[in-house]
């Protein structure tokens, strides 16, 4: 156990420990056969090497030779998954800076960035891990960073950024995606892609391959050929709309079908779905799900309505990231991935109980306490200790009033908040 202030004590890594008086989930009342509201019950928690042994009633003895911290009735949740952020390259932890201004869309980003980097890269481990303590504060415990492989820093961006996942490794758990942002052609980064894959790391990413690469066929099967070489995931940036995105789109599956990539590869963005038609939107998600293809999303304000509950209906593995924040493309993140999840419900009016909780699913990575039905099935004994306390009476509380993270677990140490121990 870790020493705080005093002789008070803190959960640690293969600590044990009880956490009493936790509010779980454990099903749904009904009125009129429409979910009316969620009920709970207070329980006892024993954790025991990062894993929850036992789940108690209150009145149930428990040992009393190990710590005990007590929940005060709040509200456990599954811990938050943010699977599109970049933590390499980052105006947070710094002097405040607006987004930078272009002329020329992403090309002038592009040509700004090869002067950025270099003079962000003395400090981007500090702000990286600045802002892993930030997300960790909101009650994300893992984490999809993409991380700029390109000519001006090469491979110093991923260095700093595995430090700074190193030092944070008993709190969060991460993968990271080897993102040509300068383009995987464009900037003939091919052979720092692969030095990187050497390197751990566990994504091929990549950019717009009609728009930035010039070349959609060669783009995608460079990007494929590669996570076929080093049995790795996918995860590429398309922002191309309308029928450009699309084209690449199918063009990816149809890739992902010959090389056998079925669920390792995810389309960040996908702009394009938004422009899709009725009919060949249904024929095209259909396609997304038999290939287990996922769809990364920051949801989006803007004049295209992202079509996620379509996505969601079909069984697409639909994921959410915080993308940006307070960086060169945008100063509005806040590092708050139920945040987004409360976007998406006030976006697609999922505003009862029973939608509400379900877009918990959304921050999650699709766990729920509750299944669809109402059956309680997280948490269960065996599960990591991997979750939120949060002061609220159900999930569907929490995705509307976005309450503050109390306590955040993972894998039993506390890995943000306070836990109040019982003397």
């Amino acid at each position: 156990m870790e020493k705080v202030s005093g002789n008070i004590k803190k959960p640690d890594k293969n600590s044990s420990y009880m956490l009493l008086n936790v509010r779980l989930e454990n099903g749904y009342t009904y009125e009129n056969g429409m979910v009316a509201a969620t009920e709970t019950v207070l329980r006892n928690l024993q954790i025991v090497d990062g894993k929850i042994a036992q789940i108690l009633e209150t009145n149930v003895p428990y040992p009393n030779s190990i710590n005990c911290f007590d929940a005060k009735g709040m509200l456990l949740l599954p811990a938050f998954k943010d699977m599109h952020i970049h933590l390499d390259k980052t105006y947070y932890g710094g002097p405040w800076r607006a987004a930078h201004t272009t002329k020329n869309g992403i090309f002038d980003m592009i040509s700004f960035e090869q002067t950025l980097l270099p003079e962000l890269l003395p400090t981007a481990q500090e702000r990286g891990e600045k802002l892993i303590e930030l997300i960790l504060s909101y009650g994300t415990t893992y984490v999809r960073s993409h991380c700029n492989i390109d000519q001006a820093v090469g491979l110093k961006n991923l260095e700093n950024l595995k430090n700074a996942l190193a030092n944070y490794s008993d709190k969060i758990s991460h993968e990271i995606v080897a993102f040509p942002q300068h383009g995987l052609l464009r900037s003939n980064v091919e052979g720092l892609i692969r030095e990187a894959m050497n390197l751990g790391v566990t994504h091929v990413g990549g950019l717009d391959p009609t728009v930035v690469d010039g070349d959609m066929e060669k783009s995608l099967n460079t990007m494929v050929q590669i996570a076929v070489d080093y049995n790795a995931g996918i995860d590429i940036h398309l922002h191309e709309g309308g029928e450009t995105g699309l084209k690449a789109i199918r063009r990816l599956a149809d890739l992902t079908e010959q090389a056998g990539l079925h669920g390792k590869v995810t389309v960040s963005h996908a702009f394009s779905l938004a422009s899709l038609m009725p009919g060949e939107d249904v024929e095209l998600v259909n396609l997304l799900a038999s290939l287990g293809i996922s769809i990364a999303s920051s949801v989006p304000i803007g004049k295209s309505v992202m079509p996620i509950p379509l996505l969601q209906q079909h069984k697409v593995n639909v994921l959410l990231g915080n993308d940006s924040i307070t960086d060169h493309w945008s100063p509005f993140g806040i590092g708050d991935i139920l945040q987004k999840a409360h976007l998406a419900a006030q976006l697609y009016g999922w505003n009862n109980e029973y939608k509400l909780s379900r877009a918990l699913s959304l921050a999650t990575g699709g766990i729920t306490s509750l299944n669809e039905i109402g059956t309680q099935v997280w948490p269960k004994e065996g599960d990591e200790a991997t979750a939120v306390l949060v002061p609220a009476s159900c999930s569907a509380e929490a995705v509307a009033r976005l309450p503050r993270r109390a306590a955040v677990l993972h894998k039993g140490t506390l890995a943000s908040g306070d836990l109040n121990p019982v003397s």
